[in-house]
């Protein structure tokens, strides 16, 4: 077989475009008997570093290069008439030098050169061209594109310059075969250019896709980049399916004339030897005083830390000396010097710092040094956790700033290290299986409801990647769609191929890297909007020695800094949130209470249950909490409860446990735990015992199997001596020892990281311990902090009021920007009014301070006048309210406001600035007429809410469903902040799934309606409940039979199904709507009773409390079978998941043979339980009907 190597190829990382997955790619390769592959992405440099792996395990040299964007003129130039297009030019690396040049033209086309594309110029190429190879493209190179348009001279120039710009036989004239006319004629001018000039010719493929069957996998996603259909006739499309991986035998056929062309394949192969070295570290040394080394700093400030933390008990400080150890042996000094140096930098200049996050707070070190403060001695956290001396892998400190001034911290690293030392980090956005149905759907031109139909049979599951191929199989229904519909078939199959494939690059939220050479030395740059970032993902730069740090902007900092300042400002106390009495009864009675709105990590449905139940009275009880509330280990909170408040009843497998399970009342939920019962009971060493409970959470059998052995019995080397005891040796008999070990290896992948709960932990009851002792403040931070989330401020809003806190309305004298604390009240902003920008809210301020208050609202107009006050600005402030304080009533000033503005503007023009009055000039008449307001009643109530809702966003003073409060609290299944998601979102409890039933109550704030292709309406209906909005779509039956009931606010009862589409905010799709009227017992405004006709017949004795408008709505139900090899600690788990889960769908349990359920309970079943009872009992004995 003769040789061949492909040089011009696009892998899955030519987003959208390329269709050859790596492992696949080389796969292929291998079995054609390959002995080299580049790849040469379009533009960027993502996938070389998997290639380069993927090819030298697979025994293929990798030759990294890029096809990148040349630009028409200089690089600086972005006319959109004339710089739009861009040219193609394959670089290929030759050698390290060649691999950096190309990394820092591949960076230079985003930083400098980007307009459309990342483009580069032949001055820069010519600047960088040292250990490259140049290839002239496929047709929409520079030299093919100038022979298509006749301009054979200028081709032959072009190519001749970059001769002489890349080196004597370091550029190629480019041949392809791929069935276009165009190519034909472009080889035939490259051929007779060849001869003319002797620059040598190159055969390659262009291979976009691996095998000939993948060209249609391919069109689908140029239409999904594209947002076209493949009924498009003018969509961008290749002509052939010739651009798959080709064999060395098929490329000889092709160009058996030249076959000088396919011997430079090789040529140029051989010639390219780049080799990349893994593990070397690549962080900046830190700046030390002279007369230290970096270890020795390094001790001296954990040496203060520990002082201040211990003062002088030493009982701790061998710890201390062997966390030291291990970071000086695994080279990461400098590591903890830099973290340590930046969150001073923070404290030292006012930026609030979290006490933690993840496994870091394990370490006494990072404790001594500040960067965490959690204490790891008293809540017993392992530094093996965080950094383990057996298993070879980067620290990951991840830090919690205020998120107001996290980008403050980040500058001060820019500065500090390097510009070009710093950058943040890519992160590819990938076709999940939902994702890539309907991407897939819209480009075969699949009606919108059949492919959303399929989507919403693929289970989603937070955390947890189902792939198309196990939901065909999962699912028995979306089983026999893929098995009958053809149409449906070839969806998912196209699905199928394309799933998993990065769609999109951005920017990683917090994740910063830090080098001590410039980052383009070591790693490729990309332009996200104005953020720098590395081209290649967090996992592969820790690969390359590149250490990641997060800088993480946490809301609920922000809001602990701004309740400490609000109480400073007036109270005059100033409080230092770390040294809080963290065993306040008061607090913990609270939490108790249910009354954790607003607190951090306790406020959700299900937590606030579970706290009510669990009645906490430590620290360490939030920390279990935090840790149990998840569908794993949901199976312990019954155990942990029934244990604490019956302690007598704790009972242990053997008493060697009790020192590790006492803190959790006899219950393992720790990773931690596991660790310890490994090393107290085996006698394992701490680091070992971190692989191990890492191994049991991925349950490897035959890892396990031998795991097994070695803790019941141990294990010695071929000389006998032992290097593991095992539970035998250390007392255990041999049937508790596998018991143990079967009750760790149930709970391993549902233990919870320790340090990273009990980081959490502190800052919820910091949280808690304001809210509890300082309630206004607190509350007023909080609003502050949702400000332009109108559902969460609603939500707050509501909070305050059920607390007793007023909340007022804005006032022109009393307001600030944001909400403000007056005489134990919360005061609401005046940057939070519709119109009112935040320069006019400055200047009211400034003029405020600086002149006092305003004594009326003609003082107001005239002294604000020329400073940003305009018409629009001043009626939002009267329909808020905010001139109540004059004594006018609303309706008079908005008949007057124009006339006085007016009448000041002209005034000003005529008299000396600053010196008078503009009333002490008037004439006494005018004056008079100017201040006399118009004799008007003031608005009704209604009007007053509906003006204070149109400028504030929400309803303040009071809300037209006050009086329907108690009816609607009672019979709703979810009010509308349920249906915003904040990025602090627990995510595995997700309050709304697909097709849940819903019954919202609220007024019809808006209605749009639209005409079927049969000529019937339908309405799209926007509900405004207690918090805020919801859409409602109506279908034409339920239109047609609800309409009367929808006049603009009118109060009104809706039920219906959730309709989730990824990335769009839930609608209710509406099965019944009723009108809202007032049930026996309570009363209309004038004291009337009001009738039930036509209102929705509630039964407070319905057995589950959600009665049925339509018994079409019904929950879902599944069925649970408990066959005899379902063991006890399994079902309990099941149970446990059912009833912390509670909803309006039916769980039915079966034992096994039984044809009747021997229970049956309510519960809530949306993917994430489903997902979860499959992961306990498996597909077989799991069914959703």
């Amino acid at each position: 077989m003769k040789d061949f190597v492909h040089l011009h190829l696009h892998s899955e990382y030519s987003l959208l475009d390329g269709a050859c997955r790596i492992p696949k790619l080389v796969e292929q390769a291998a079995e054609m008997g390959m002995k080299s592959l580049a790849i040469t992405d379009h533009g960027v440099m993502y996938g070389v570093i998997d290639f380069y792996k993927a090819c030298k395990k697979a025994g293929i040299k990798p030759i990294l290069g890029c096809e990148v964007y040349t630009a028409r003129r200089s690089h600086t130039d972005k006319d959109p008439r004339l710089d739009a297009e861009q040219g193609h030019l394959i670089l290929l690396a030759e050698n390290n030098i060649g691999y950096r040049n190309l990394i820092k033209l591949v960076s230079l086309g985003f930083t400098d050169g980007f307009y459309y594309k990342p483009r580069i110029d032949y001055d820069q190429l010519a600047e960088h061209s040292e250990g490259l190879i140049a290839l002239s493209s496929c047709l929409a190179g520079d030299i093919p594109q100038m022979i298509l348009q006749h301009e054979y001279e200028r081709a032959k120039e072009l190519a001749l310059r970059l001769e002489s710009i890349m080196g004597k036989g370091n550029f190629y004239l480019e041949l392809q075969h791929n069935g276009l006319r165009e190519q034909q004629l472009v080889n035939t001018q490259l051929i007779k250019l060849s001869q003319e000039t002797g620059i040598p010719l190159v055969a390659t493929n262009d291979v976009h896709y691996i095998s000939k069957e993948d060209a249609k996998a391919q069109e689908i996603l140029i239409c999904i980049q594209t947002g076209k259909t493949i009924e498009d006739p003018d969509r961008l499309m290749f002509e052939t399916d010739a651009f798959y991986l080709k064999s060395p035998d098929e490329m000889w056929e092709h160009f058996e004339g030249c076959p000088q062309a396919l011997e430079n394949t090789l040529r140029i192969a051989d010639r390219c030897n780049v080799e990349i070295t893994f593990g070397e570290l690549h962080f900046p040394s830190f700046d030390i005083p002279d007369g230290y080394t970096h270890y020795e700093y390094l001790k001296l400030q954990c040496d203060k830390g520990y002082k201040s933390r211990y003062g002088d008990n030493d009982e701790h400080y061998k710890r201390l000396e062997y966390e030291l150890s291990v970071i000086s042996q695994m080279g990461y000094v400098d590591y903890f010097l830099i973290v340590w140096d930046f969150i001073r930098y923070a404290r030292d200049n006012g930026i609030m710092v979290g006490p933690g996050r993840g496994s870091a707070a394990g370490s006494l070190v990072a404790y001594c040094l500040g960067i965490t403060n959690v204490d790891p001695i008293k809540h017993d956290l392992i530094f093996e956790r965080f950094l383990n001396p057996e298993r070879i892998s980067m620290p990951d400190i991840d830090i919690d700033f205020c998120y107001v001034r996290r980008q403050e911290v980040i500058d001060y690293v820019v500065r500090k290290y390097g510009e070009d030392r710093v950058a943040q980090i890519i992160t590819f956005g990938t076709m999940a299986a939902r994702a890539a149905v309907r991407d897939v759907g819209r480009a075969l031109a699949i009606p919108y409801n059949d492919v959303d139909k399929v989507a919403k049979m693929i289970p989603m599951m937070p955390g947890k990647h189902i792939t198309i191929e196990s939901a065909i199989e999962a699912n028995p229904e979306l089983k026999a769609l893929y098995s009958k519909d053809n149409v449906m078939k070839e969806l998912l199959d196209m699905a199928k191929s394309l799933e998993g494939m990065p769609r999109h690059a951005s920017t990683h939220a917090a994740g910063v890297v830090i080098s001590s050479r410039p980052i383009t030395d070591l790693v490729p740059l990309y332009r996200n909007e104005d953020l720098i970032s590395t081209q290649f993902p967090m996992n592969t730069l820790e690969e390359l020695g590149l250490v990641k740090m997060d800088f993480l902007g946490l809301r609920t900092i922000t809001v602990i800094r701004d309740t400490l300042n609000l109480i400073r400002d007036h109270r005059g106390i100033s409080i230092d949130i770390e040294q809080i009495d963290y065993d306040d009864p008061a607090v913990y009675e609270m939490i108790s209470r249910g009354e954790t709105s607003g607190v951090f990590q306790l406020e959700s449905t299900g937590m606030t249950q579970f706290f009510r139940e669990l009645q906490p009275s430590t620290l360490e009880d939030i920390i279990a909490g935090i840790s149990l509330y998840r569908p794993g280990p949901m199976d312990q909170i019954p155990r942990y409860i029934r244990n604490k408040r019956n302690p007598e009843h704790i009972s242990y497998t053997t008493e060697k446990l009790k020192p590790i399970l006492d803190v959790t009342y006899g219950c393992m939920i720790y990773q931690e735990q596991v660790m310890r019962v490994c090393r107290d009971l085996a006698g394992y060493s701490l680091g070992r015992s971190d692989l191990v409970r890492r191994a049991m959470s991925k349950k490897k059998k035959d890892v396990m199997d031998a795991e097994r052995k070695n803790f019941v019995y141990g294990s010695t080397d071929e000389e006998g001596n032992v290097l593991i005891p095992g539970a035998i040796r250390n007392g255990v008999d041999e049937k508790t020892a596998h018991r143990i070990f079967d009750e760790m290896m149930d709970f391993a992948s549902y233990a919870f990281n320790k340090s990273h709960a009990a980081a959490y932990a502190y800052v919820g009851y910091q949280t808690a311990w304001l809210k509890c002792h300082y309630p206004v403040e607190f509350m007023a931070a909080l609003l502050n902090s949702f400000v332009g989330s109108l559902g969460k401020v609603s939500q707050y809003v509501l909070e305050c009021k059920k607390m007793g806190i007023e909340v007022l309305a804005p006032a022109i004298n009393e307001s600030l920007g944001g909400f403000s604390v007056s005489m134990d009240k919360i005061r609401f902003g005046l940057t939070a009014v519709k119109h009112v920008g935040d320069s006019l809210v400055r200047n009211i301020i400034e003029e405020r301070d600086k002149n006092g208050p305003f004594t009326s609202f003609i003082d107001f107009c005239e002294r604000m006048d020329g400073k940003d006050l305009n018409k629009r600005a001043v009626e939002s402030l009267i329909k808020c309210g905010a001139f109540d304080g004059f004594g006018v009533y609303r309706s008079r000033l908005m008949a007057s406001y124009e006339k006085i503005l007016e009448r000041v503007s002209a005034k000003r023009k005529s008299m000396m600035t600053g010196q008078f009055s503009l009333f002490d000039v008037m004439p006494e008449e005018d004056r008079i007429a100017t201040i006399e307001w118009p004799q008007m009643e003031e608005y009704d109530k209604r009007l007053l809410l509906a003006m204070e809702k149109d400028m504030l966003g929400l309803y303040l003073t009071g809300h037209p469903l006050d009086t329907f409060e108690d009816q609607i609290r009672q019979h709703v299944t979810h009010f509308s902040y349920e249906f915003e998601v904040s990025e602090e979102e627990d995510h595995h409890e997700n309050k709304l799934s697909d097709n849940q039933f819903v019954r919202i109550a609220g007024l019809v704030a808006d209605v749009k309606t639209i005409s079927t292709k049969n000529n019937r309406l339908m309405a799209f209906v926007t509900v405004e409940d207690l918090y805020g909005q919801m859409e409602v779509v109506v279908f034409p039956n339920i239109y047609e039979e609800c309409s009367r009931f929808l006049d603009s606010d009118s109060p009104i009862w809706v039920e219906g199904r959730i309709n989730l589409k990824e990335d769009e905010q839930a609608k209710i799709l509406a099965s019944q709507i009723r009108p809202l009227i007032l049930e026996f017992g309570h009363t209309n405004g004038d004291g009337s009773h009001a009738a039930k006709e036509d209102a929705m017949q509630y039964q407070s004795d319905c057995p589950d409390n959600l009665p049925d408008m339509n018994q079409a709505v019904r929950g879902k139900i599944i069925k649970i079978m408990f066959s005899e090899d379902v063991p006890e600690i399994k079902r309990r788990a099941v149970l446990s998941l059912l009833r912390y889960f509670e909803g309006t769908d039916r769980a039915l349990i079966y034992l096994q043979n039984a044809t009747k359920p021997a229970m049956k309970m309510n519960t809530r079943v949306d993917p994430n339980v489903y997902s979860e009872l499959v992961e306990i009992l498996g597909n077989n004995l799991v069914k959703l009907c």
